[in-house]
């Protein structure tokens, strides 16, 4: 689909500062008087934001999600009332519903997320077809949608950081409208080896390589996926050519532009964290979760939402495999399992939720005694009571197939009451900064992971708080909020 460039001269009270995001910091709901209500958004990019400071002027575009948020859209004109953001200036888009889910979940979370995750049951996906087509014009124009009210938004020469898969095409669109603008691209996700990669139907693979060389900087959370990403542009854009200083990827010439290539390792807002998980409502959740666990018991924890790259089911059968070898463990450990639903609106991410339950609930049939259930499984959200099972852990398991970062993995060390083993995937990006202090595991490896879960059971509790504190240290080395004005300064 070729987009017709038009000028797009900025509003009179543009911003400096533009953060563009799929998910904004303030989502509607219907109250009971038939009113709209706002609620604030979570996430690092929130707090990343009030960073800036209001007085910046800093102004953030994302997308209308649902009908409410689409309502609010439309009443607030250019602008959310600043009454329902926080002080924050936030342009949200009321793109065509249609449009919008042929966009996120056709391309960006069906096919964008699984190539970088390398979740494809090859044999059978992914197929590219007419339908796909569609999806991809679908998931071209909502990029363009963005692109058009950033080009509004920003002033002249304004610094404009667009986040992740959702936004690939973004800073290419936007050069062409505004080729004053200081553009950089952030992935939250992993970056695909250069032959996965290539699944992608060749015109897309190259498609969304532009959209993102468009920027000034390409940011990534680790050095792994930022070299990944520079081996697929060698590979599949012809001339592209990457600068290396010894031998590591700096940027990316293409077509007579460079993109520099930036890391930065997201890490846990430690204060926050601290200050949250000793409210009462986590008191009382950590209560009821020790009284649900039986005294003297020991706990390996996890928290995931039901994502298929988080590798829950497998998780699971490591335990399972850790009861069976070890059977002194039975009656004298529980798996607290939190699975959080995600993306219920598409059929296999059902279909893997209830694979879980079906597991934890054969481990429980199994093993479970009259007074003793081996796995504590809980499937609706509930962030105090994730944060009481933080502090309560002895083991925390975190073995994602792959994983962009992984803050879980970073913010149980940071809470934890007397100390934490952390056994981790060696594909989860926050391997590269937590990797000397946890138990590192292949997360296709059921019989490494339960023997990696039995010697964290077994660690000396002094060298596990040695650990943890170390742990602690590095995942807080790169706070949200100056994650997000590094970005600023390098741009």
């Amino acid at each position: 689909m070729v987009v017709e460039h038009t000028h797009h001269a900025p509003e009179p009270d543009a911003a400096p500062i533009v953060v563009a995001s799929n998910r904004g910091p303030v989502s509607y709901r219907r109250g009971e008087d038939g009113s709209l209500l706002a609620g604030r958004g979570g996430g690092g990019l929130v707090s990343g934001l009030s960073a800036i400071g209001q007085d910046a002027g800093a102004v953030w575009v994302c997308a209308a999600l649902g009908d409410t948020d689409r309502e609010a859209a439309r009443l607030g004109g250019r602008r959310l009332p600043e009454a329902d953001t926080g002080g924050h200036r936030v342009r949200m888009l009321d793109i065509d519903p249609a449009t919008f889910a042929a966009a996120y979940n056709g391309v960006a979370n069906s096919v964008l997320w699984f190539v970088h995750h390398m979740l494809w049951q090859t044999p059978l996906e992914p197929v590219f077809d007419g339908a796909f087509r569609a999806q991809w014009e679908a998931y071209e124009a909502y990029n363009t949608a963005f692109a058009d009210a950033i080009a509004e938004e920003a002033a002249e020469g304004a610094s404009v950081l667009v986040q992740d898969y959702h936004l690939v095409l973004v800073p290419g669109l936007l050069r062409a409208r505004r080729p004053d603008l200081r553009i950089g691209h952030f992935s939250h996700t992993p970056w695909a080896p250069p032959d996965y990669y290539r699944l992608l139907p060749d015109d897309v693979a190259g498609q969304v390589l532009r959209g993102i060389l468009g920027g000034d900087r390409a940011g990534f959370l680790t050095r792994r996926w930022a070299e990944a990403f520079a081996a697929s542009c060698e590979v599949v854009l012809p001339g592209a050519e990457v600068a290396r200083e010894d031998g590591v990827a700096t940027s990316v010439t293409f077509e007579g532009r460079t993109t520099r290539l930036g890391v930065h390792g997201l890490g846990a807002d430690a204060e926050f964290l601290r200050e949250r998980a000793h409210r009462p409502d986590v008191e009382e959740r950590l209560a009821a979760l020790r009284r649900q666990i039986g005294p003297g018991r020991r706990t390996i924890v996890r928290v995931d939402r039901t994502e298929l790259s988080k590798n829950i089911v497998r998780g699971l059968l490591a335990y399972r495999r850790l009861l069976e070898d070890h059977p002194h463990w039975q009656g004298e450990v529980v798996h607290i399992a939190f699975a959080y639903p995600s993306r219920q609106d598409l059929a296999v991410y059902r279909s893997y939720m209830a694979e879980v339950g079906r597991v934890a609930h054969e481990i429980n049939t199994t093993f479970g005694t009259a007074d003793w259930t081996p796995v504590a499984l809980q499937m609706e959200d509930d962030f105090p009571r994730s944060l009481a099972a933080y502090r309560l852990a002895d083991v925390a398991l975190v073995n994602p197939i792959r994983d962009g970062m992984n803050l879980v993995a970073k913010e149980v060390p940071v809470v934890s009451d007397h100390g934490c083993a952390l056994v981790l995937s060696r594909e989860a990006g926050a391997a590269a900064e937590l990797g000397e202090d946890a138990l590192m595991v292949n997360p296709f490896d059921v019989a490494d992971t339960a023997r990696a879960l039995n010697a964290a059971l077994l660690m000396d509790p002094a060298e596990r708080l040695e650990r943890t504190k170390r742990l602690a240290a590095a995942a807080t080395a790169l706070p949200p909020a100056r994650w997000f004005v590094d970005q600023l300064r390098a741009l």
